[in-house]
């Protein structure tokens, strides 16, 4: 066989749990809920089994209190950990622009960080398409209570 058709071997994957990961994750309050809260709604994921509550509070549009709990890997955790720090303040369509952004980062199609900085934590994800579902699963919550809300 030539040279040029040779099998190449095919890079390591990344490590998919870092310690920025790992560190988000541990940071999600386990009990986490809003007992005044506008709306809410539950999202599940059918890849994972992954499940994800978030109690929202809405005000002219924007997101001012945010809970969110759930049963979900350390992905969807870590996610769950920065959409509850960075969502607050920020419209339903902003948060549906960092959803979209990340979705397309995940698959290659674009930085990381062209929304929230913050989400290129996720970058390790890349490689691995059955942690994506979960890594999306808060945003998804958070806008299908957001859209009750309103």
């Amino acid at each position: 066989m030539p040279a040029n058709l040779a099998a190449r071997p095919t890079p390591p994957k990344p490590e998919l749990y870092t310690k920025d990961i790992l560190r988000l994750a541990a940071s999600l309050p386990h009990a986490d809920a809003l007992g005044d809260a506008d709306a809410s709604a539950t999202r599940r994921s059918p890849v994972c089994g992954s499940e994800m509550r978030a109690d929202v509070k809405v005000e002219n549009g924007h997101l001012t209190a945010l809970a969110l709990r759930g049963r979900a890997c350390a992905m969807g955790q870590a996610s769950a950990a920065v959409v509850r720090e960075f969502a607050v303040g920020r419209s339903a369509e902003a948060i549906a622009d960092a959803r979209a952004a990340l979705a397309q980062a995940l698959v290659g199609d674009g930085g990381f960080d062209r929304c929230w900085p913050e989400l290129a934590v996720f970058e390790s994800a890349r490689s691995y398409p059955a942690r994506h579902a979960a890594i999306l699963l808060p945003f998804d919550a958070v806008l299908a209570a957001m859209t009750g809300a309103d």
